[in-house]
C-alpha cells in the first residue's frame, strides 16, 4: 500500500513519477486480491478506496459541485465480461452503451454559470481540485463563453497534448539535459500546473523597480523571466480539451450521455469524434479491437476505451462505490511505455546500406511481447535523445511498430554510464563509414556489391510479401545460399536448381540407408515459389530490386505507367518524375540504381531466368469502377490471398486499408473474418463474402452484390 501511496504522489502532484503503469496495476491487483480474501484488513484510506490524487498547495482549492470519480478498470476479455455480467444481472438486458477512447490527458472539470467559464480544475480527491482556471485562457479549445447562456453547467474532460506536440515538448525537454516525460498524460499535467500569474507579477514587480533604465543584472532578469513565461505559454497553447462527461447542471435536460455529448458539441465544447453508441458486448469488443489497430493513427495517445451506459436515469440507479462509478469501465490497453536499462549500444547494416544503432536492453515486457531491441534510428537521434549505455530508459511500443528508445531517466544516473561512439568502420565488411550526402543523418556503408550483410538482406528482402512473397525464403534460407555459394547475390536466385539445392546441406536431409539425400519440404516449397513467383506483376518486382525510396506505393504507380521492366529501365529523370506518386527523389534513384552495371546486370538475370516483370494490368484496359471506394479485407478468401486480393482492388482505381471506419465502402470478409466483421456490422457497413467480391471487381456490376446480412 505504502508503494502504491508513493506512485500516487509522484504521478498526481509530482507528474514525475518513478513507477510504470504497468507496475502500478500490477501491485493495485495484488492489493485488491489481499483486500478481497481478507476484509478485515480495508480501511477508509485504502488506495481502492479512495480516488487517486489530492490537491497541492500551489493552487486554490475548487470544490467540484458533483464528485469527480476515477474509473475502474479491466485488462482483458474476461474482465470485461465479469463486468458486463454484473450490469446485466442488474438490469436483466444489456443495456445501450456509449464507448470512447481513454485519451491519455489530465483530467478536469470545468464549471460554466450562464455561459461563461467560472473554474478550471483538476480532479483532485474527487471532492477538491486545483483551480487551474488562469493558466486555461491559453488553451484555445477550452471556450471561455459557450454558445448558449445555459444557467449552470458542469463538464468533466481531459487535458492533453497531440502526439506531435508532445514529442515536440520532450525533444525541447532533453535538449535541456531533463528526462523526457513518460506519456502525454505527465506533460499536460506538468504544463498545466505551472503558476504562471506568478511569474506575471514578479515581471510587473522587477519591471516596476527597475524603473526606465534597469541595471544589466536587472535586464537580465528580466530577459530571463520574459523567456520563461514565454515557454510556459507557448506549451499551453498546445494543450488541447475533450469532454467526455456531465457533472452538476441546471437549464438543460438530456436523457442519455449521448445527447450530452451532442449538445456539448454544439455548444462549442470539444467531444471525440470516435465516440460510438453501442448495443451489444460484440459490438463494444469490435470497438475496442479496431480502436487498439487504429490507436497509432490517432492524433493523440490513447491507453484504453472507456465504456458507459448511455441513459443518464441507469447511471444514477447503478450509484457508485466510494472511488468509482459502477455504470462505466475503464479497458486498459497493455501498456506501451516501459522502463528497462539499456546493456549497449551496437549497429546493424540494411540492405540498402545505411547502418543503425540499436539498443540491447533487459528484457522488459511492453504491448503484450517481451523486448530486448529497439531502434534508436541514426547517430543523430542517440546524441539527441542524450542516452548513455547502462542508462534506464524509457522505452514505447506501439502495435506492430518496432520497439523505439523514448529517452533517459537522468536522475537514475549512477556515474557508471558511458557514451555510445559510432563506429567508422562497417562491422562486416570494415568499409569506411560515412554520410552518403553532405548533410545526410543517415551513416552508410558505401560497399553495396560486396558487403555481405548487405547482400543478404537484399536476397531475404525478395521474397518478404511486399516483394516476390516467397515463402521459403527466409533468412536462415537466404544465409544458407549464400554460405553454399549457390548465388552471389540476389541476381542468381532465380536460376537456383533442384541440383544447386541438393549441394547444400541446410535444404538435404539424409535419405534412407544406402540413398542419396533429398530435399526437405521447404526446399521442395522455395522452389515451387521460385515458379510461382517468376510471373508475379511489375510492381513487386519492382519493390524486390532495393531501389532506394521504391516502396509498394511508388512501384504500383511505375507499374501503371510503363507496363514493363524494360520501359521503367529505359525511361528518363523526366518522364519517372512525371509520374503521380513518383516525383524526383524517388526518380534520381531509379536512374542511380539503373546506372550501375552491376545493379542493371541483376535486373536483367532476373529477365533471362524468366522473370516476366510485366504489370498485367497496364494493358488489360480494366474499368476503373472501384475508384473512391475504400475496402477492408478480412478473413481468408478463398480463390485469394490477402496480396492479391488488395491487388485486384487498386487494380481497379479502389482503396484498400487496414481497419472498418464509418468511411469505409466495403469490407470483404472470407472464413474466420475476426473482429473487423464485427466492426463493420456495428458500423452499418455492407460486407461481401468471396462470390460477392468476385462479382464486384466485374466492371459495371448489374445489379451491385449483395452484402451479408448483418
Amino acid at each position: 500500500m505504502e508503494a502504491i501511496e508513493q506512485a500516487r504522489q509522484q504521478y498526481y502532484l509530482d507528474d514525475a513519477p518513478t513507477l510504470s503503469d504497468a507496475q502500478y496495476d500490477t501491485y493495485y491487483a495484488e492489493l485488491l486480491a489481499l483486500e478481497g480474501a481478507y476484509p478485515l484488513l480495508v480501511t477508509s484510506d485504502s488506495p481502492t478506496q479512495t480516488v487517486g490524487g489530492a490537491r497541492s498547495e500551489m493552487f486554490e482549492p475548487v470544490a467540484h459541485l458533483e464528485r469527480m470519480l476515477s474509473l475502474d478498470d479491466v485488462f482483458d476479455e474476461a474482465e470485461f465480461d465479469a463486468w458486463v455480467a454484473r450490469v446485466v444481472k442488474e438490469l436483466g438486458e444489456f443495456p445501450t452503451m456509449i464507448a470512447e477512447p481513454k485519451v491519455d490527458g489530465l483530467a478536469v472539470d470545468l464549471v460554466y454559470a450562464e455561459g461563461t467559464l467560472r473554474t478550471c480544475a483538476t480532479r483532485g480527491d474527487g471532492r477538491v481540485g486545483e483551480d487551474v482556471t488562469f493558466n486555461t485562457s491559453y488553451i484555445d479549445s477550452i471556450p471561455r463563453t459557450l454558445a448558449q447562456p445555459i444557467p449552470l453547467l458542469e463538464v468533466r474532460g481531459e487535458i492533453y497534448f497531440n502526439l506531435r506536440q508532445f514529442n515536440d515538448l520532450n525533444d525541447e525537454v532533453m535538449a535541456a539535459g531533463r528526462s523526457p516525460f513518460a506519456n502525454p498524460r505527465n506533460a499536460a499535467a506538468g504544463t498545466l500546473r505551472q503558476r504562471i500569474d506568478r511569474r506575471q507579477v514578479e515581471l510587473r514587480e522587477v519591471r516596476a523597480a527597475a524603473g526606465a533604465a534597469p541595471s544589466a543584472r536587472q535586464q537580465a532578469r528580466i530577459e530571463r523571466l520574459l523567456a520563461e513565461q514565454a515557454r510556459a505559454t507557448g506549451a499551453l497553447a498546445r494543450l488541447h480539451f475533450v469532454s467526455h462527461g456531465l457533472g452538476a447542471h441546471e437549464g438543460l435536460t438530456v436523457a442519455t450521455l449521448s445527447e450530452a455529448f451532442d449538445l456539448l458539441d454544439g455548444l462549442g465544447l470539444p467531444v471525440s469524434s470516435e465516440a460510438a453508441v453501442v448495443t451489444s458486448p460484440e459490438q463494444v469488443r469490435a470497438y475496442i479491437d479496431d480502436l487498439g489497430q487504429r490507436r497509432r493513427s490517432l492524433p493523440h495517445e490513447i491507453d484504453g476505451v472507456v465504456v458507459k451506459v448511455d441513459q443518464i436515469a441507469l447511471q444514477r440507479r447503478f450509484g457508485a462505490t466510494s472511488r468509482t462509478p459502477r455504470w462505466a469501465v475503464a479497458y486498459k490497453y497493455p501498456p506501451e511505455v516501459v522502463r528497462t536499462r539499456l546493456r549497449s549500444i551496437e549497429v546493424n547494416v540494411g540492405r540498402t546500406g545505411r547502418v543503425t544503432p540499436f539498443a540491447i536492453m533487459e528484457p522488459v515486457r511492453v504491448a503484450g511481447s517481451t523486448v530486448t531491441m529497439a531502434t534508436l534510428h541514426n547517430p543523430g537521434e542517440v546524441a539527441r535523445k542524450g542516452v548513455l549505455i547502462g542508462d534506464t530508459v524509457l522505452l514505447r511500443k506501439a502495435g506492430d511498430v518496432i520497439p523505439e528508445v523514448i529517452g533517459p531517466v537522468v536522475e537514475a544516473r549512477d556515474g557508471s554510464e558511458r557514451p555510445f561512439q559510432m563506429p567508422t568502420l562497417c562491422p562486416v565488411c570494415r568499409t569506411p563509414l560515412g554520410p552518403e550526402r553532405e548533410g545526410d543523418a543517415d551513416i552508410r556503408c558505401p560497399n553495396a556489391r560486396g558487403c555481405p550483410a548487405q547482400v543478404r538482406e537484399r536476397l531475404h528482402h525478395v521474397g518478404t510479401r511486399a516483394a516476390m512473397d516467397i515463402e521459403g525464403l527466409g533468412e536462415k534460407a537466404a544465409q544458407a545460399l549464400l554460405d553454399c555459394a549457390l548465388v552471389t547475390n540476389e541476381g542468381d536466385l532465380f536460376g537456383v536448381t533442384e541440383d544447386d539445392l541438393l549441394r547444400c546441406p541446410f535444404f538435404t536431409r539424409a535419405g534412407r540407408a544406402g540413398t542419396a539425400p533429398q530435399l526437405t519440404a521447404n526446399a521442395v516449397a522455395l522452389l515451387a515459389q521460385l515458379t510461382q513467383a517468376r510471373t508475379r506483376p511489375l510492381s513487386r518486382v519492382l519493390v524486390a530490386l532495393s531501389i532506394r525510396h521504391v516502396g509498394p506505393t511508388a512501384a504500383t504507380a511505375l507499374a501503371r505507367a510503363f507496363g514493363s521492366l524494360t520501359a521503367v529501365r529505359a525511361a528518363t529523370h523526366a518522364e519517372l518524375a512525371a509520374v503521380d506518386g513518383v516525383g524526383e527523389v524517388i526518380a534520381e534513384a531509379i536512374v542511380e540504381w539503373f546506372a550501375e552495371p552491376w545493379r542493371a546486370a541483376i535486373a536483367q538475370r532476373w529477365l533471362d531466368c524468366g522473370v516476366t516483370a510485366q504489370e498485367e494490368q497496364a494493358d488489360a484496359g480494366l474499368s476503373q469502377h472501384l475508384a473512391g471506394l475504400t475496402f477492408v479485407l478480412t478473413g481468408t478468401l478463398p480463390g485469394f490471398t490477402r496480396e492479391s486480393a488488395a491487388e485486384a482492388v487498386t487494380a481497379r482505381g479502389g482503396k484498400v486499408t487496414g481497419s472498418v471506419s464509418k468511411r469505409t465502402n466495403w469490407v470483404v470478409a472470407g472464413d474466420n473474418p475476426g473482429s473487423k466483421y464485427d466492426r463493420a456490422v456495428a458500423l452499418g457497413v455492407p460486407v461481401l463474402d468471396a462470390a460477392g467480391f468476385r462479382a464486384l471487381l466485374a466492371p459495371d456490376p448489374t445489379p451491385p452484390p449483395a452484402a451479408l446480412p448483418g
